[in-house]
This record gives structure tokens, sequence and C-alpha cells, in this order.
């Protein structure tokens, strides 16, 4: 049974009937650099939950470092990979923070969070909400990480990530408008943002049954006990009517699509429900998939 496979997501992870997964992608570490600077940007891990061995990688421009109590915007990024895969410590998000870092010229904190299945939904939020009150932690300036209370502009904070992180950061937004510390929030950036329903969000999403069972596939993986499947207002944000997101906590959103993407559809359909909610707030669409011109839209974002 063991050797059976229950889900075949290759080249990213395969999923056997015994419950074992083999992660195929996105398991490679790579090391912080706090002394040697990469593109002009040092970094470090810091443990910000104790209780279950969780960490944050934090990236900060080696001129703020070395300047004295220079304030930068914060950006909180949460990886991608579907809730399954990647880290915030492997070579593709380490390469990207640091690249963003240094073009926003920005303080950068990406957050590591427990993956399903060993970890299902809701748990992936809950660590990334656990993050965040952590870095929320440092305001006052007595916080327990020195980067953050000295270079930290609270004034300037965004919350940020693709895929599954594009969808975590959605709802983070949402909940700090519920629990009423919205205000320190800026902006949020969704990169091909991880949305999802039974029903196509408009006439031009095309579907053919294979995507359909896949995208299937890998949400039962992530959230193998919702009940409404990929209609779970988690996954569903953009065509069920029971979410609404005026009450997004920021008044700036950044939607980034790319043409080709399985959802890039759902993306645009984000976009549409947001300006037609009532939400009081700015949002734009850029549509990319270039890695180079991804950071340069979060750049320009952050620093209007």
């Amino acid at each position: 049974m063991d050797s059976e496979i229950d889900v075949d997501n290759s080249p990213a992870y395969r999923v056997y009937k015994s419950g074992r997964i083999e992660r195929l992608s996105g398991e490679t570490f790579k090391p912080p650099s706090p002394l040697t600077p990469e593109n002009g940007v040092v970094s470090k891990d810091t443990l910000f939950s104790p209780e279950h061995n969780l960490s944050v990688r934090i990236f900060l421009p080696e001129k703020a470092s070395a300047a004295t109590g220079e304030k930068l915007p914060l950006l909180v990024y949460f990886h991608g990979g579907g809730f399954v895969i990647e880290t915030a410590f492997s070579p593709t998000y380490h390469t990207f923070l640091t690249t963003t870092a240094a073009t926003a010229d920005c303080l950068a904190v990406s957050v590591d969070y427990r993956r399903a299945p060993e970890f299902p939904i809701p748990v992936p939020y809950e660590d990334s909400w656990d993050a965040l009150k952590w870095v929320l932690s440092h305001i006052s300036g007595a916080g327990p990480e020195q980067w953050i209370n000295k270079h930290a502009d609270f004034g300037k904070l965004f919350l940020a990530g693709d895929s599954a992180g594009g969808n975590i950061s959605h709802h983070l937004a949402t909940r700090a408008k519920r629990e009423g510390i919205d205000s320190v929030i800026s902006g949020v950036v969704l990169i091909h943002p991880y949305f999802w329903g039974k029903a196509p969000v408009d006439e031009f999403e095309t579907r053919d049954e294979r995507k359909r069972k896949g995208v299937e596939a890998r949400w039962r993986v992530a959230s193998p006990n919702s009940e409404e499947g990929v209609d779970d207002p988690l996954f569903n944000v953009v065509g069920s009517e029971s979410v609404d997101i005026s009450g997004l906590g920021c008044g700036r959103v950044l939607v980034v699509v790319a043409g080709d993407d399985t959802f890039a559809r759902q993306g645009l359909g984000y976009v549409a429900k947001l300006e037609k909610s009532g939400w009081e707030g700015e949002v734009e669409s850029p549509d990319t998939d270039n890695a180079r011109k991804v950071v340069n839209k979060v750049a320009e974002f952050i620093q209007k």
C-alpha cells in the first residue's frame, strides 16, 4: 500500500495511499547570509514560534544595517507551494526576497509555516497569523528581534505572498480587519493567488477535466477535512457569495496575474469582486510571470 500513489502532482510531490508524502521539489535549504551581503542584502533566521520550532528569515539591505536607526518599509512574505511544498528557506524564496529587499529598499520577513498533509489547513493560516502577531510585537521597539526593532517602519507594513502565500495574505488581511489591527497594514500583494471553485469565475476561464481534477486533488491534500471541497470559502474566495471581501484590512492591493497561469482568471475575478464590493481602496492588477518584472512591480507598490 505504501507504494500505491493516491495523488501524483509531479514534479512537485506525490502522496501515497498510506498517507506518506514524497516531496520532489522545494526542499533544499539555502543558508542565510548574516555577514556576507548577497546583492547588497544580509539575512538571518530567527525563531518566532518555539512551540512549533518555526522561524522567519529576515532580509536587510546592508546600507541600512550600517546606518543608525534608518527605518525601512516592512514586507511580511508568505511562500507559495500549494500549502504542501517549498519553505521560507528554499533557494527560490531566498533569492526572490533578497532581490525584493534590495530593489524595494525594504526590510523583508519571510515566514515559514507548517505544511499539509502532515499539518493540514487551517494550520498554515494559524502559523502565519502567529508570525504576523510576532512581527507586530516589535511596534514599540522592544520586540525580541533587533533588526525589526531598529529598522522596521510600521507605518509602511505590507503583507505579500505568491500562490498559497497569496491566499494566506488575503485571509490574514481580512482577519486583521475583524480583530481591529488593520490600521497598521498599508497594503497587500497577491502574486498569482491560489483561489478556485467548482464553477468558472467567468466565461474566459477555460478548464479541461484533467486540470479540474488536478486542482481538486491538490486541495484535498491541503485540506482533507473540507466538507465543501474546492468550494470551501478559504479556497473559493472569488466565486463564493458567502465570502465578503469588502472588509479587507488595508488601503491598497496589488494582484499580479499571469495570462497562462491556471489561476489567472481567479486573480482577475478577485480584482473585479474587490472593486464591486464597496471596499474603499486602490487596486492594481499587472499581468506578468517574469520574476524580475514581478520584483519591480512589488518594489514600485511598496515605494509608492
